[in-house]
């Protein structure tokens, strides 16, 4: 109680969680940002948001043959927002209006998602988001590039990674939850595909911060995760 009393009172830090694909970090930023009273952004969604768009715009996987001055006509008319959740607690994705929770957690765009995080202009379009977003602080961030590129000066860093076939049996796993099919050595295939454009990307690639601390969750539950973190807050704040 008494960590969480100085975080409340601290309604202007920023924590920033980034790491690889599939290492839990949406649902950790989630549990961190409800534990302590602060606002949870899921920058991989927006992303997720922004690749649906795209692929609805009729644009392929080739990176080389997209259009660049095409895709910043689409952003221009593309309202990408996070909107409260209908049924209470937490807030949903919307595109245009439409909320698109479930279309941005198939593996059509999973598998795309990388390649079109890769453009600037689409890190751009992004990171405006993100950047006005954390103008009300008070806020946990999670994604690629949080404490390296959006936000350097974020009051606490992590880096979240696991086995990469640890991670491809947890995507599997949600996958088959909601009742679509999967195949597992295709998604291992997809994560390690994705680890490599992420650390290898031209515009602001996927790398630890400096001063991030380092969290493999590889053999971790969540609420080890949890312990861990209250540690690191507690130090850091208390």
């Amino acid at each position: 109680m008494f960590v969480y009393c100085i975080i409340m009172n601290r309604q202007d830090i920023i924590i920033a969680v980034d790491g690889h694909s599939s290492t839990g970090k949406s649902t950790f930023a989630k549990k961190v940002a409800a534990r302590y009273g602060l606002i949870y952004v899921d920058t991989g969604a927006l992303y997720r948001g922004v690749t649906l768009a795209a692929i609805r715009a009729g644009f392929g996987d080739n990176l080389l043959e997209i259009d660049v001055e095409k895709l910043k006509i689409v952003l221009s008319q593309t309202d990408i927002r996070f909107l409260p959740s209908a049924t209470g607690g937490g807030s949903e994705l919307y595109l245009n209006g439409e909320n698109i929770e479930r279309e941005i957690r198939t593996l059509e765009v999973a598998s795309r998602v990388s390649i079109f995080a890769s453009i600037p202009v689409v890190r751009e379009f992004v990171d405006s988001i993100l950047k006005e977003l954390g103008k009300k602080r008070g806020v946990v961030m999670d994604g690629r590039d949080i404490g390296t590129v959006v936000f350097p000066d974020a009051d606490l860093k992590i880096f979240m990674t696991a086995d990469p076939q640890v991670r491809a049996m947890r995507r599997y796993k949600e996958i088959i939850a909601r009742n679509e099919e999967a195949n597992y050595e295709d998604v291992l295939s997809n994560v390690i595909e994705r680890d490599h454009m992420d650390e290898n990307r031209e515009t602001a690639p996927l790398r630890r911060a400096e001063d991030a601390i380092f969290l493999d969750n590889s053999d971790m539950t969540q609420e080890d995760e949890m312990v861990w973190i209250e540690k690191i807050i507690s130090q850091r704040w208390g």
